[in-house]
């Protein structure tokens, strides 16, 4: 059956009501798209399929407030809201621009999830805890896409601002309930902001409630299935716990480019090779300027000369549009003296 197939029977049972033959139907299809090569889909329908049976399965049209079901629809609904994103990603290594030392790392992070198995029959442990650190702009969040690419699993974004509470205790007992999720479905957890959880754990007056937290999180990291993975991203790594620090198996940091992996990048964004530098001679100039920018400024300035300078000759019929050199230059400019406010 070709995809189109699948897509007619599915919307044919579905608006049949027949339950049996959809599932089976939605099951065939999945596994037709993993065959396909399509699976980062594929994992998508998976998780929704899972997620609709769960609810289907603790709601009934007779539901009482007060009943068994009824407070764990409300569970669902409550675990939707530390959720901030749950999803499956296309980005690869390839994608990636960072220090060889910091991508090396990444790749034996890689290979241990790739080789579990083998790990696993002489009772080796798998890495499944990592620390993303550095400056903001610099990969961190990128390099979990690339890492949830690279496995091709789901990756569950923690919704920070949910996950603290100002009820005491309440924040230990939401950092549980997405870890057990993330067991139960073995996926990875990405929790950006790290250090507003692991503070040291008398940096903040509320002595008391960072500690838990604290303890809570070293809990957690202690059982977490090898199958599952945790991901933490900070910019403030001195501020971490140091009994926290140790519980992860690898910390990576994603330091500010220098000129060549600015060079890289520049490459990477323009690779497509539609686009050329209206003055080659500008190139190293250009570098230096954007020297001691993260590479989310130094990209977001160069797609913006790119869209000003198509902007100033649409009208022209060349092969290869030409970037203006100095529209580039100003905006970097200009995005040094903003961040420098």
């Amino acid at each position: 059956m070709g995809q189109q197939d699948y897509i007619k029977d599915i919307a044919r049972f579905g608006l049949e009501n027949d339950r049996e033959k959809l599932l089976s139907t939605l099951n065939e299809f999945i596994e037709h798209n993993k065959n396909s090569k399509k699976v980062n889909f594929a994992l998508q329908l998976q998780s929704l399929l899972k997620d609709s049976l769960r609810r289907q399965q603790n709601s009934s049209p007779l539901q009482k407030v007060g009943s068994p079901s009824h407070y764990q629809s409300l569970q669902d609904r409550e675990m939707d809201e530390l959720i901030l994103e749950k999803l499956t990603s296309d980005y690869t290594l390839d994608n990636l621009v960072c220090t060889t030392s910091a991508k090396d790392k990444l790749v034996n992070f890689l290979e241990e999830h790739r080789h579990s198995d083998l790990l696993s029959k002489y009772q080796l442990p798998i890495s499944n805890k990592l620390l993303l650190h550095g400056p903001s702009g610099c990969g961190k969040t990128l390099a979990s896409y690339v890492i949830a690419g690279e496995l091709q699993k789901m990756m569950i974004v923690v919704n920070l601002g949910a996950i603290v509470s100002s009820k005491l205790g309440e924040t230990s007992k939401n950092l549980a309930k997405i870890f057990r999720k993330a067991a139960q479905e073995d996926c990875i957890i990405f929790i950006d902001e790290f250090d507003s959880l692991g503070k040291v754990r008398d940096y903040s007056q509320d002595h008391g409630e960072m500690k838990r937290v604290v303890n809570t999180i070293l809990q957690l990291f202690d059982y977490l299935p090898q199958s599952s993975m945790v991901i933490c991203a900070t910019n403030q790594k001195d501020m971490l716990d140091e009994a926290l620090l140790r519980r992860f198996d690898l910390s990576i940091e994603l330091e500010l480019p220098n000129q060549q992996q600015i060079q890289e990048l520049v490459q990477l964004v323009l690779k497509e090779g539609q686009f050329t530098f209206d003055r080659k001679v500008s190139m190293k100039q250009l570098i230096d300027y954007a020297q001691g920018l993260s590479y989310y400024s130094i990209q977001k300035t160069l797609i913006n000369a790119v869209k000003r300078s198509l902007f100033a000759h649409k009208n022209t019929r060349a092969l290869k549009p030409k970037i203006n050199t100095q529209i580039w230059k100003d905006l970097l400019i200009q995005e040094k003296e903003a961040l420098a406010k």
